[in-house]
């Protein structure tokens, strides 16, 4: 699963998963949750990303969380999808270091050092980008930990598969330190309120 693709648009090494506990590496796994078949349910606290299949299970994907991860909660749709994506810092990453992001405040082209990896999802609700993204990563060290800044980031093979699997407009659901089968599909969801799920990094 995590050796190299050499028919990407940018060939990609071997995924190092020396540094990464098994568990957190890509697997079918019973999954008891509300949510039907197809929806992407991000368990923040355990480090888990769920695609929801029938008959009681998932493909579960172990997943790095920054502080952008941290702060969105609810519900949001793949409102876009991309391959080798152009990642850009945000205005407040540029303002907090500028040393560091100011030269990239012009965004940075797709290749193996953009921190976006091989693909990336862009979160909606409704009409609005939440600046929430799921997205590859150059740092597979990172997965399973909750890292400085950024969104949700997967094993490079793992966001490749995942691609493949969620087309547009599928649901997602955020979750922060609850078990999935807390809240009904039914309930009401909180978000940030200025929406800060904003690192798209």
């Amino acid at each position: 699963m995590y050796g190299a693709k050499s028919e990407e648009k940018f060939p990609l090494p071997a995924t190092d998963i020396s540094k990464v506990e098994p568990r957190f590496l890509r697997q079918q796994v019973p999954y008891v949750t509300h949510e039907p078949p197809g929806t992407v349910v991000i368990d923040t606290e355990n480090r888990f990303l769920y695609l929801v299949q029938g008959g009681g299970m998932a493909l579960r994907y172990g997943i790095g969380v920054g502080k952008a991860g941290l702060e969105f909660e609810g519900e949001a749709r793949v409102g876009r999808k991309a391959e080798w994506p152009r990642w850009t810092p945000t205005s407040d990453m540029v303002a907090r270091e500028p040393e560091r992001y100011g030269p990239l405040a012009g965004g940075m082209d797709p290749g193996l050092r953009n921190p976006l990896g091989p693909r990336a999802l862009y979160l909606y609700q409704g009409n609005r980008d939440t600046l929430f993204r799921i997205h590859g990563t150059t740092e597979a060290w990172s997965i399973g930990k909750a890292v400085s800044s950024g969104c949700i980031r997967l094993f490079n093979p793992d966001i490749i598969d995942l691609y493949s699997r969620v087309p547009e407009g599928s649901r997602v659901v955020v979750l922060q330190a609850e078990p999935p089968m807390s809240q009904p599909t039914d309930a009401p969801m909180s978000t940030a309120a200025d929406g800060s799920g904003s690192l798209s990094f």
